[in-house]
């Protein structure tokens, strides 16, 4: 082999090469496309600060599955025409980084333990001081049912439309770990969505609320919460595990999980579990899970016109949610003489501590004296309970892995 043959060789071996050589004006405009998105995630997670620990990950498992002849990622080592169950030794065997990497997302074990480091981090006792926060928690997944409806109506399957649904409970773990057991194939666009509005919730919600509600409501200051002892916060994650398995067998990995961390931050033993799932653990799952997701969202599989309507009914289904937790604290306010601000409705969705500290802003620019934050935590960890409710529900019905 001559030199000029070594040359054009190496040359046609690079990704330019291969791009060159395989794609037609249509693919190239593509992945153009997908750049683009790529380029405004990045700026999203890094100029504006848009939940820049997943949107970083997200977009950079979007950038390598988009390279061509990098070759990190393969979805038909997961999902192929024929139905058959994927082999964990073929991947082993052709698989590329990413596709180890997305082992994890595909036996749900990432989820599960984000879900270990939220509940380490999450305090409860405004909750357990004040249980009626449930109704709102239930009431914010109003939105989960309404887009499952309108997916439907689009001509989703069923399990697709479980997976879009997913999204109005705000919870990005649990979406992932609907839509990688009833839709894989819609995963990629179903993160983005997902988290994409969880970060745009400031933006989302304060019109909705002003919208639902009047002056006089948005103003009415609560009283304090009640001080929750330390037996009630230890009690509390375990007979929450138990009921809801009882209840809904398929919500237990992600309560269970979110539990069992909850109580290694409660239970006073166990400090260095506790810290190490907030922040070494998480953070290193957070990274592998936002990759892997990433890495779905190739050309191929986002560029569909499928992707529009799930963004759309994503966005339907964060607004119905918001407002079925504000109307459904509307409601609690009137039964209870006018003791409850609406405005904690809004926390219902299941975006902690996000959501209450959106309550706690408006509410603010109508009275600076009035402080809701704690209340609006109560609804908001109810949501985390609730997403992972509804994520069973839909499981159980549609068939949980």
């Amino acid at each position: 082999m001559n030199l000029t043959d070594t040359i054009i060789n190496f040359l046609e071996s690079t990704g330019i090469g291969q791009f060159v050589q395989s794609m037609g004006g249509l693919d190239v405009l593509k992945y153009v496309v997908m750049y683009a998105i790529v380029i405004v995630l990045f700026y999203l997670a890094i100029v504006k600060k848009f939940e820049p620990l997943l949107l970083i990950p997200i977009a950079t498992g979007m950038l390598l599955a988009n390279l061509p002849g990098a070759e990190m990622f393969h979805m038909d080592l997961f999902i192929n025409e024929t139905g058959a169950p994927w082999n964990i030794q073929q991947v082993i065997e052709e698989g590329g980084l990413v596709d180890f990497l997305y082992i994890g997302v595909k036996t749900g074990i990432y989820p599960s333990l984000i879900f270990i480091g939220i509940g380490a981090m999450t305090d409860f006792a405004p909750l357990i001081a004040n249980p009626k926060y449930l109704l709102i928690g239930a009431g914010a997944q109003l939105g989960v049912f309404v887009a499952y409806a309108g997916a439907l109506l689009l001509g989703f399957t069923p399990e697709e439309a479980s997976a879009i649904g997913i999204i109005g409970g705000a919870d990005g773990p649990t979406a992932i770990l609907v839509t990688k057991t009833l839709a894989p194939h819609l995963l990629g666009a179903i993160a983005i969505a997902a988290y994409s509005y969880m970060a745009l919730i400031p933006m989302i919600q304060p019109p909705c609320m002003k919208l639902l509600t009047t002056k006089k409501e948005r103003t009415i200051h609560m009283p304090e919460l009640r001080k929750v002892s330390k037996t009630e916060k230890i009690v509390f994650p375990i007979l929450v595990t138990a009921v809801v398995t009882l209840v809904v067998p398929s919500a237990a990995p992600l309560v269970g999980c979110l539990m069992f961390g909850n109580l290694l931050n409660v239970c006073g033993v166990t400090e260095r579990l506790s810290k190490t799932a907030q922040n070494g653990m998480i953070n290193v799952v957070t990274i592998f899970l936002g990759i892997s997701v990433g890495a779905t969202a190739s050309a191929e599989n986002f560029l569909k016109l499928k992707t529009i309507y799930i963004i759309v009914l994503g966005l339907i289904a964060f607004l119905i949610s918001t407002c079925g937790g504000l109307i459904t604290a509307k409601v609690m306010n009137f039964v209870t003489g006018g003791k409850v601000n609406p405005l904690i409705g809004s926390a219902g969705v299941s975006a902690v501590p996000m959501a209450a500290r959106v309550s706690q802003k408006v509410g603010q620019e109508e009275d600076p004296s009035n402080f809701l934050l704690m209340h609006a935590m109560g609804p908001n960890v109810a949501g985390v309970i609730g997403s992972a409710v509804a994520a069973g529900v839909l499981l159980s019905i549609f068939g949980a892995a």
